[in-house]
């Protein structure tokens, strides 16, 4: 168990650490960082997205463990908001708490400890947990936006609040992450397969959105004075290590869950920070220097959680 945890894991560490050494030489500087972090997000995770939604059929799926699983995302992600506010801040480290690496280190991971029942598992989760998660961090970042941007114009001249809050919603559905989950769900739902000039071209750029994000967390990574973010990164870690799969378990305890979907589930909300939170940070650019210290002291630190909490979950 725990050996399958650190072949998933090392990967994850050594492309982490590989881009802090591509960052101390000076190979890529901070604009390009933002230019291929734009690039990542707006055609690299679009591809993957929409290609693995693409063969989804939410009909043949099982969500209790759906269910488990945001329980304990739900407290996470709504407690960060009330105890920092509903800006744009708390929406990029609500995200930083939350979403698990669940394409670089879940896919392998899940795969050599729980077999492919563990990946339907885990492939229903990651369908939920994506646009749902997103798109609720989009959201927020948006209404956020227009908020600072009413108050802004002093005196009323601004929009309404539900031409606020209507601008908030078409922003959060056309967008790089949800829009494509979306396109990839209704072409799913027509019974087409895409033809292999379509679908090797999408794998090819979906492949590379894991690597060149972990890549590029380990260059800005190289950049980031740790000790100024270490405080808020810790409690970040805090949040996504610890309390997320402890919150998890609770939840599945409560809907009655148990054996392998309470441990895949569990297992998931252990893992590292995903690095797209790291993207959605640098998108937006907020809290980018905390974003990206949590996201890779909790890949760090997840040689010992992730293994740690897969031994533990098998009691309950």
């Amino acid at each position: 168990m725990s050996g399958g945890a650190l072949d998933s894991l090392l990967p994850v560490v050594f492309l982490i650490a590989t881009g802090v050494v591509v960052g101390r030489l000076h190979w890529v500087g901070p604009a390009a960082v933002r230019d291929l972090s734009t690039l990542v997000f707006n055609l690299l995770t679009p591809a993957l997205l929409f290609r693995t939604m693409s063969r989804v059929h939410p009909q043949d799926l099982d969500f209790t463990p759906v269910g488990a699983y945001f329980v304990g995302l739900g407290v996470i992600f709504v407690g960060t908001l009330l105890v920092c506010g509903f800006n744009q801040r708390a929406s990029v480290l609500a995200m930083a708490a939350t979403f698990s690496n669940t394409i670089m280190i879940g896919i392998p991971l899940i795969g050599l400890a729980y077999g492919e029942q563990g990946l339907i598992t885990l492939f229903t989760l990651y369908t939920v947990h994506t646009v749902s998660l997103l798109t609720c961090a989009t959201l927020v970042m948006e209404l956020s936006i227009q908020r600072e941007a009413r108050q802004a114009q002093a005196g009323g001249n601004g929009q309404t609040l539900w031409r606020s809050v209507w601008d908030a919603l078409r922003k959060s559905v056309l967008h790089p992450v949800p829009l494509p989950i979306l396109a990839g769900m209704a072409f799913g739902q027509t019974g087409w397969t895409l033809p292999e000039m379509v679908d090797k071209p999408l794998a090819m750029l979906g492949g590379a959105m894991g690597p060149m994000a972990l890549l590029l967390v380990g260059v800005t990574l190289a950049g980031v004075r740790i000790g100024e973010h270490l405080r808020s990164a810790l409690t970040l870690i805090a949040a996504k290590n610890f309390a997320l799969p402890l919150l998890v378990a609770g939840g599945g305890w409560a809907l009655g869950l148990s054996g392998l979907p309470l441990w895949v589930v569990v297992t998931v909300a252990a893992l590292p920070a995903g690095a797209n939170s790291f993207l959605f940070s640098q998108r937006y650019r907020v809290a980018e220097d905390t974003v990206t210290t949590t996201v890779g002291l909790s890949t760090l630190l997840g040689l010992v959680t992730v293994p740690v909490a897969m031994v533990l979950v098998r009691g309950l």
